[in-house]
């Protein structure tokens, strides 16, 4: 009789598990990592999915070379030929085996340093950029700071254990990844799987393949950077795109990173889609304003239709207003401010893009030079 009702009951547990939706379970899921520090972030909005440990500063050997080439594409010149001192040429680690005297544009520098982890190149580039490789440091610490690392400190462009050493924590490595990405010339240097670069001593080219294996194992993977020390232990950032979201996963001290990075990075996918909250150009707050841009945010199963939305408007006859800006879209999501669009008057919505934030300060520049240019021709400045 007992095993005929447990039976029973197991038969409605089954039932029961196929008609709940899929969702249910999923998001439910957790994940666990090895590392002793680690982060998972949407690159589009900067949202971190998963952290352990996310704010404590771990050494981060070469994870260093993402803000390395960072500052150096956003302060050099990418057609620049660099010249290799001795400082660079006897660089100890990871090389390109660089000689003193050597000169290579700062493009194929940036190759080497983001594929093969060359010290040299890192060294060279700093000394070129920066003036000094102190010079250097000191960018990399204040784009550090504009991009709200506030666990992270930079004493070298290498990542060697010297000095005091690189720290960072992984949830900033992660900010700094997410932002690094939405450079194109960043992009298209950290997905490159082999690299072909005329070799300035010999007949033969180098040729540099990535040491980012999470570029052959898993599907869709699009970056970023492996890094080693006695000290830091393995570390790992790598990304990659499914659809419309990208991906990157940051892992400190983990010595089983590539598959961590890949039950991460399957997870995000999995249990936070990527959801379009609003449409560019779709009606809000007032007959005939719209959004200027769309809005995407990842969701898990239990999240969704939960985003609240509030308009701001802009004050009548206000710079933003004579614009046509009218107001300003604000999400929030259990309560905290997730992100905001701004809100035109339809007919100039014509005008706007997704990239609708960088137009709208254009204009505003614009339309403050306009007014100092009447302003000059009134008083005869």
């Amino acid at each position: 009789m007992n095993r005929i009702i447990w039976r029973g009951w197991f038969t409605l547990l089954c039932i029961l598990t196929l008609l709940l939706p899929s969702q249910l379970w999923a998001a439910e899921a957790q994940v666990s990592v090895g590392a002793q520090g680690a982060a998972l972030i949407d690159v589009t909005s900067g949202r971190i999915l998963y952290s352990k440990q996310g704010d404590k500063p771990l050494r981060i050997a070469s994870l260093t070379k993402v803000m390395t080439a960072i500052v150096a594409i956003e302060h050099g010149k990418l057609s620049d030929e660099v010249k290799v001192n001795t400082r660079a040429a006897g660089k100890e680690g990871s090389s390109l085996y660089l000689r003193a005297g050597d000169t290579m544009s700062l493009t194929n520098l940036l190759y080497g340093l983001m594929l093969r982890s060359g010290n040299d190149g890192a060294t060279a580039i700093a000394e070129h950029v920066g003036g000094s490789v102190e010079g250097f440091v000191y960018l990399m610490n204040e784009k550090a700071k504009l991009l709200g690392m506030e666990h992270t400190t930079f004493s070298n462009p290498t990542g060697l254990d010297e000095g005091q050493g690189n720290f960072a924590s992984a949830n900033d490595m992660a900010k700094l990844t997410a932002y690094a990405l939405k450079n194109t010339t960043f992009q298209e240097i950290v997905r490159t799987k082999v690299k072909r670069v005329p070799n300035p001593n010999e007949t033969w080219d180098y040729v540099w393949t990535n040491k980012n294996k999470m570029l052959f194992l898993y599907e869709g993977a699009d970056g970023v950077k492996t890094g080693y020390t006695k000290l830091a232990k393995r570390c790992l950032i790598s990304s990659a795109t499914k659809g419309n979201q990208q991906l990157a996963v940051v892992t400190l001290n983990d010595s089983d990173d590539w598959v961590d990075h890949t039950k991460l990075l399957n997870y995000g996918f999995e249990q936070y889609p990527l959801q379009i909250v609003t449409q560019q150009g779709e009606q809000k707050g007032e007959e005939g304003w719209v959004a200027g841009q769309s809005f995407l945010y990842p969701l898990s199963a239990n999240e969704q239709g939960k985003i609240v939305e509030q308009v701001v408007a802009n004050s009548d006859q206000s710079l933003e207003d004579r614009l046509g800006v009218k107001g300003e879209l604000y999400f929030s999501l259990k309560g905290q401010t997730i992100g905001s669009v701004k809100l035109y008057e339809e007919n100039t919505n014509k005008h706007v893009s997704t990239s609708s934030q960088q137009s709208w300060s254009n204009r505003l520049l614009n339309a403050i030079n306009k007014s100092l240019s009447s302003l000059f021709e009134v008083t005869g400045s």
